[in-house]
């Protein structure tokens, strides 16, 4: 894996005023972001409107942005859900030419225990090609990652890192 360390962007999705995505404007985007200094690059994370495109979609912006990138950066790669084995399956079926590792979001509106998401996100790793990047953003999904799960789940040699959006700095901080 590529490092992962400094600046990574969670890439917007733009669209045309006909609500397809606009891939000269994703094209502007990518080589804006590259030019300036990113030094990774998240794509159909949350912020990139993901859970709103079609799967035919989302692999014609995935290859949109790896072809622009061209190997210049690393690519992160959101896939994240509620349905374990539906997101496994999905990780099996994917190709992951060019793609650095995942970011996979907390399991929403099930509210899964915290054993629960222990189990949901070895299971990811396990099932995955490429490092995981867990995603903690309890405002959007109503499951909130506690640090002893997070502490568990660090021990996985493929979980390599956390995005934390919990808005909660007291939480962060592990005596």
């Amino acid at each position: 894996m590529r490092s992962l360390k400094g600046l990574g962007v969670a890439m917007v999705t733009p669209f045309d005023k006909n609500k397809n995505v606009d891939f000269e404007a994703l094209d502007k985007l990518t080589h804006y972001l590259i030019d300036n200094g990113v030094d990774y690059l998240v794509v159909q994370g949350t912020t990139g409107e993901s859970v709103t495109l079609l799967n035919s979609e989302k692999l014609d912006v995935l290859k949109r942005i790896l072809k622009v990138n061209n190997g210049r950066l690393p690519i992160v790669l959101g896939m994240g859900g509620n349905n374990t084995m539906a997101l496994i399956e999905t990780i099996k079926s994917t190709d992951f030419t060019g793609i650095d590792a995942i970011l996979s979001v907390a399991p929403y509106y099930n509210k899964p225990t915290q054993e629960g998401m222990f189990q949901h996100f070895t299971a990811i790793a396990n099932a995955s090609p490429v490092p995981v990047v867990l995603y903690n953003v309890p405002g959007r999904t109503s499951s909130n990652i506690l640090p002893p799960t997070v502490l568990r789940l660090a021990k996985h040699s493929n979980i390599v890192a956390i995005k934390e959006a919990g808005n909660s700095p007291e939480q962060y901080q592990i005596l």
